[in-house]
């Protein structure tokens, strides 16, 4: 798959997180604010077609420079491990690494795990699954960025433009969503 197909790819990202992960009905969300639409983009990222098709998308968004991609435990994880095991079939290594919430109480008490994989000053692409204020994602990209790894990208699957983009680019990095809210509900 290349760039040439991200249209349709893009429509069929849309199809399976209308089917697999998008729900209506009133929810609290993470950021503790009430909802009568979620999304558990989880059910799309493990999905063995929708792991495949995001993992096409991002790789092909990823800047040139870009060497490694991770974020914020467990949204990230699917997604980073996909598009690093499609790098390596493209022939364009790009690591995995994971944000932890919090560091180990044991061994080498690391926030950023998979981090021997980049040297330091590594430009890296931070991921989230879905993006709603954007706090868990600020969270990451300061950790990332105390590990000593450079964020040059910032891509989220779902942005469900409720103030996460522009909480996100007050670190001086543009959020790019793969689909919006608007897209999703549309």
């Amino acid at each position: 798959m290349s760039r040439a197909d991200s249209p349709a790819l893009h429509r069929r990202l849309v199809e399976l997180l209308r089917d697999r992960s998008v729900r209506f009905g009133t929810f609290t969300l993470a950021s503790g604010k009430q909802s009568d639409f979620y999304v558990d983009a989880r059910q799309t990222t493990l999905h063995a077609e929708g792991a495949a098709t995001i993992a096409a998308l991002v790789l092909d968004r990823l800047h040139p420079d870009v060497v490694g991609i991770g974020g914020p435990v467990t949204g990230a994880d699917p997604i980073s491990g996909a598009v690093a095991a499609l790098s390596w079939q493209r022939g364009r290594p790009v690591h995995g690494f994971m944000v932890r919430k919090e560091p180990k109480g044991h061994g080498l008490q690391n926030w950023v795990e998979g981090r021997s994989n980049l040297p330091n000053g590594s430009k890296v692409c931070v991921i989230e699954d879905t993006v709603t204020t954007g706090g868990s994602l600020v969270r990451a990209i300061e950790k990332v960025q105390e590990a000593g790894l450079d964020v040059a990208q910032v891509i989220c699957i779902v942005d469900r433009e409720e103030g996460g983009a522009a909480r996100v680019a007050a670190t001086g990095v543009e959020l790019e969503a793969l689909v919006t809210r608007s897209e999703l509900r549309g």
